[in-house]
């Protein structure tokens, strides 16, 4: 998956998982779309993501331990990170750096 409005780490995130639930169960990395789901949503209503940490905004999956966190910026909107809930809270906002 390329998309623009996934940042590189982010998008190496959401392909981890994603492969990892295929090789758990095959068909169930094809499920893990929730999260393309969930990046239409932060781009189509922004605001409607919970205020998060550092300026973001999140969208938790319902299916995934798994949440959306992004920036809305006056441009575009940015996929800061696909983050497991169980992970190191705010691991990823370094990357907050590289967004304009």
């Amino acid at each position: 998956m390329t998309d623009d409005r996934f940042l590189a780490a982010a998008e190496r995130e959401f392909a981890r998982a994603a492969d990892r639930y295929q090789r758990e169960q095959p068909g169930l990395g094809d499920v893990f779309d929730a999260v393309k789901e969930a990046a239409e949503r932060a781009v189509m209503y922004p605001e409607r993501g919970n205020p998060y940490f550092f300026g973001t905004r999140r969208i938790i999956l319902s299916r995934f331990p798994y949440s959306l966190v992004y920036v809305v910026r006056p441009i575009r909107t940015v996929i800061v990170a696909v983050a497991h809930q169980r992970r190191r809270t705010g691991y990823w906002r370094k990357r907050l750096r590289s967004i304009h």
